[in-house]
């Protein structure tokens, strides 16, 4: 049954934040159906269980709705992904543990399904990839270079350019089993596996900047 309310989400409370929630649930599941332009507000109201008044009070547009899907999913995901940077670990074990976590998070079904969903339709809707790139490979990004900056000055690592390093590295995790869950194709994603893409990725990585 479809919620005729209409209340607005400026008034706080667990109502509002649990209807919010249905909301960007609903709207990640038909986006990854039905892609971003076949996702109408209407079709993302009856799947949710929202009147289309409610939809509108919570976002304005279609691609605010978008935006907020994909910032909710890395405010949910990237803390615990970034979890080893902040941890006072030496650089191969940061680094090993930090491919683990990044692996993981890019093959999760829901991290696939947005990700599909831009490639396919950046071309006519560029604030797509934005929207993704401002919210987690950027962040993702600095992060890591944050992080490669401090471990230079500390003398553990030699890295010039540390925004490109950070490229390289999230580059390297994304072989094999990355790379073909993005395209349907049969991979193994056992734990082992995704140590050893992580094994290969940090010593590949510290070859070029290990500090000795």
């Amino acid at each position: 049954m479809t919620d005729q309310s209409t209340c607005s989400p400026k008034h706080s409370g667990e109502a509002a934040s649990a209807k919010r929630e249905q909301i960007l649930k609903g709207a990640h599941e038909i986006f990854a159906e039905y892609g971003y332009e076949g996702a109408s507000m209407s079709v993302i109201a009856r799947h949710t269980g929202v009147s289309k008044g409610t939809l509108y009070n919570y976002f304005d547009n279609k691609a605010e709705l978008f935006t907020a899907v994909v910032k909710q999913k890395a405010e949910r995901d990237l803390p615990a992904a970034f979890r080893p940077v902040n941890a006072d670990l030496p650089p191969r074990e940061t680094l090993h543990a930090l491919a683990r976590s990044t692996i993981a998070l890019i093959i999760a079904p829901t991290t696939l399904s947005l990700y599909r969903v831009i490639i396919s339709e950046a071309r006519h809707f560029p604030h797509l990839a934005e929207t993704f790139w401002e919210h987690a490979p950027a962040i993702c990004i600095d992060t890591l270079a944050r992080w490669l900056t401090d471990r230079t000055e500390k003398n553990e690592l030699n890295v010039p350019d540390p925004m490109f390093a950070a490229e390289q590295f999230y580059t390297l995790c994304q072989t094999r089993i990355v790379t073909r869950r993005r395209f349907e194709l049969p991979v193994s994603t056992t734990d082992a596996d995704i140590d050893r893409i992580a094994d290969a990725t940090v010593t590949m990585f510290l070859a070029v900047y290990s500090a000795s």
